[in-house]
């Protein structure tokens, strides 16, 4: 079978994901069912298990290691979405969410200004401190209880929080290119991180101009913001690409969201001509909630968070304490549940309820409504990760990445942040794309005498904005704001913007080889 013909056999599975989801408004459950019997079929005829060769039954030993792994890995995610259900359902059991909704309204009514800091600061902090749907799972939900309708809600936090998922989970998306080339972090993160800084403010750009079009749908009178736009930008672009050059790939992330987010309330407040101490004092002294005591379970998990990511004996202690397995030595799979975002979340859902004075009633009825949501996600989840590790195990992603080698040749800058995508869009992470793809960036790099680390930078970009579009984040999303069946509609507003940030990726990449000679 011919290259060509074996690559677009092997995009297939993708390929009627998308226009499932996209063009008929199938659920992400229905596609993924669709994908799944698809990629079963070519995994059983086209397709072998190059690394089960050896194996007596290699087909059927390659489809039961490719479900354990789909529905191990399911598991763990499904954790993640239940302790953000938890935290969301106690929150508006116990009327924290009105305290908030009142504290942000005390620095702004704008539904735009809203969203910077929950959609942008908030997401990319908590990005860059645990990534991996965190952000999701956390800021979706807050934003619903802000009342922006569910679906807008999912679609500007993907799109908002991308920005910083290179340097998410305290730089883990940059170690596996770390063990795969001869660059250092602070090399990687740097190249990478200029990436970003050039072109992250078209996000916050698309989100503020998603949720300016729908406040007019809503006869919400507007003011210009230009100015409060290009501070949020700066306040959080700049840190990052500071941290990123000079000091190395764990913190751009969370350090640029965590200084931006403080100049951005400092300025919000100082432009209005109000203290927040006096704010908060405020909504404090009303019949509500106070302030820090609704912040609680969010206060808890950054807490938690911090502490488990950045002091290194409590980091090492809780990492070493894990479950993992492997089938055939080719199929694996850990979980480390003290280290585990989920737990920091469920911990964070029953430590801050407690906090808030909410009783065993009131929890029991929050965490049995949590877990009765996540029904409909569960299919979704297994189908779309089975495929993943299918298209990984028969080397359908090798033959696609070989493709786009032969195909795009001088011009393969422009399309190296695509691979990136495809990546993360079929295993559901930034991390497992540069894992897939780095060695392949490298060889390409060499075979065609371009910059391996512009390269290795524009994989690592790529499969940042592949985070737009992952079904997994898409799934996770919708499911905790409660539209489970609805992920068409928010991937077919996200498509756009990833879309315009990879191309954007892919000519910068070229200017950047291109300047290189």
């Amino acid at each position: 079978m011919s290259w060509w013909l074996t690559a677009l056999i092997s995009l297939s599975p993708v390929a009627l994901i998308l226009i499932a989801m996209v063009v008929f408004r199938r659920t992400a459950a229905f596609a993924g069912v669709l994908g799944l019997l698809l990629t079963v079929v070519l995994s059983l005829t086209l397709f072998d298990f190059p690394a089960l060769a050896a194996h007596a039954t290699p087909r059927v030993a390659g489809l039961i290691g490719s479900f354990v792994e789909a529905t191990f890995t399911a598991a763990t995610i499904l954790w993640i979405i239940f302790g953000a259900l938890c935290v969301h359902q106690l929150q508006l059991r116990t009327g924290a969410i009105e305290s908030l909704r009142a504290g942000v309204g005390s620095l702004s009514d704008d539904p735009r200004i809203v969203a910077i800091l929950i959609a942008w600061f908030f997401a990319l902090f908590i990005e860059g401190a645990a990534g991996f749907g965190t952000p999701i799972a956390l800021a979706a939900p807050f934003l619903v209880g802000f009342g922006f309708r569910p679906v807008q809600a999912v679609t500007i936090v993907l799109i908002g929080h991308s920005v910083g998922v290179s340097f998410g989970a305290v730089g883990t998306p940059i170690m596996p290119q770390i063990a795969a080339t001869d660059f250092t972090g602070p090399q990687i993160a740097r190249a990478t991180g200029e990436f970003h800084l050039i072109l992250g403010a078209v996000m916050l750009a698309v989100v503020l101009l998603l949720v300016t079009r729908q406040a007019r749908e809503d006869d919400r009178d507007l003011v210009p913001i230009a100015g409060y736009f290009v501070l949020a930008a700066a306040a959080f672009l700049l840190p990052m690409a500071a941290i990123s050059r000079w000091i190395g790939p764990e913190l751009p992330t969370m350090g640029g969201a965590l200084v931006g987010g403080a100049l951005f309330i400092a300025a919000l407040n100082f432009r209005r001509g109000k203290d927040l101490t006096k704010a908060v004092d405020d909504a404090d002294a009303s019949e509500q909630m106070p302030l820090l005591r609704a912040a609680a379970p969010y206060l808890i998990v950054i807490g938690l968070i911090l502490l488990t990511r950045l002091i290194g004996p409590i980091q090492t202690l809780f990492q070493s304490i894990l479950f993992e397995w492997e089938l055939h030595d080719t199929f694996q799979g850990r979980f480390q549940p003290f280290y585990h975002p989920g737990t920091i979340l469920v911990l964070g859902a029953l430590f801050g309820a407690r906090i808030q004075g909410a009783s065993r009633a009131v929890i029991k009825d929050a965490l049995k409504e949590a877990l009765k949501m996540l029904g409909p996600v569960t299919i979704a989840l297994i189908a779309m990760l089975a495929i993943s590790r299918l298209m990984v195990h028969t080397a359908m992603i090798d033959a696609l990445a070989e493709a786009a080698a032969r195909t795009a040749g001088g011009f393969w800058p422009a399309v190296a942040p695509v691979v990136g995508v495809l990546g993360t869009f079929v295993t559901g992470s930034a991390t497992a794309s540069n894992i897939l793809f780095t060695d392949f960036q490298v060889a390409t790099a060499d075979r065609l005498g371009l910059d391996e680390l512009r390269l290795v930078a524009a994989q690592g970009f790529g499969a940042a904005v592949g985070n737009i579009i992952c079904p997994h984040n898409v799934i996770a999303g919708c499911a905790t704001v409660g539209i489970a069946g609805r992920e068409g509609e928010v991937l077919r507003r996200t498509l756009g913007a990833c879309a315009i940030y990879v191309i954007l990726g892919g000519l910068l990449a070229w200017v950047f080889i291109a300047l290189t000679f």
